[in-house]
């Protein structure tokens, strides 16, 4: 019925798929919404100031969810060397989907609104959720096609692209979260 291809990237996307659902069945426990509560079904939303970020598919935090899938790509690809690139990929995915449920959670969401210039950040809708896990495993294929050279080449000018964009990054991202800096705090708010 399967051809031996199909058969070895069977088991990994019915893993992805599997989940997918769970993540989104633990963001819904938590209280997060399908999509943004205007109605409006925007895949873009490009003002990260808005009730509109991180509510519909995309925003320029999904440019940081490639970086999560370059990372990882990289990550996995020098302490599981020896795992199918496939499952790799797989895991990326599942890691990616376990960053969604604790970013989501209030003790996160709660630390972005008081280290971090996202004041009014509620969490995301799953949409955004399932959109950052599909960004992630986007980043992940990415660089494994480009390699490692291109691939950290890509990942700074994205960074530097996002600091001149919307004053935040991956970077200033983990700072934030990690050690809040109250200088990068009112520079990121002085629009």
């Amino acid at each position: 019925m399967f051809s031996m291809r199909q058969r070895n990237y069977l088991w990994p996307c019915l893993v992805i798929a599997g989940a997918l659902a769970m993540t989104a069945f633990q963001l819904h426990r938590q209280g997060r919404i399908l999509w943004c509560a205007c109605g409006h079904l925007n895949v873009w939303a490009g003002d990260i100031w808005s009730v509109h970020n991180s509510q519909h598919l995309l925003d320029p935090y999904s440019f940081t969810h490639v970086l999560h899938g370059m990372a990882l790509c990289g990550i996995l690809a020098v302490f599981l060397f020896r795992m199918p690139l496939v499952w790799r990929l797989t895991l990326a995915a599942f890691l990616e989907g376990l960053w969604e449920i604790i970013e989501n959670s209030q003790w996160v969401i709660h630390r972005y609104r008081d280290s971090t210039a996202n004041i009014g950040y509620c969490g995301d809708s799953i949409a955004n959720s399932m959109a950052d896990i599909a960004c992630c495993a986007i980043g992940f294929v990415l660089a494994h096609y480009l390699g490692w050279k291109r691939s950290a080449a890509l990942f700074a000018v994205i960074e530097l692209v996002l600091i001149i964009c919307i004053r935040d990054s991956l970077t200033l991202n983990i700072i934030m979260l990690v050690h809040p800096v109250e200088a990068i705090r009112s520079w990121q708010m002085a629009q």
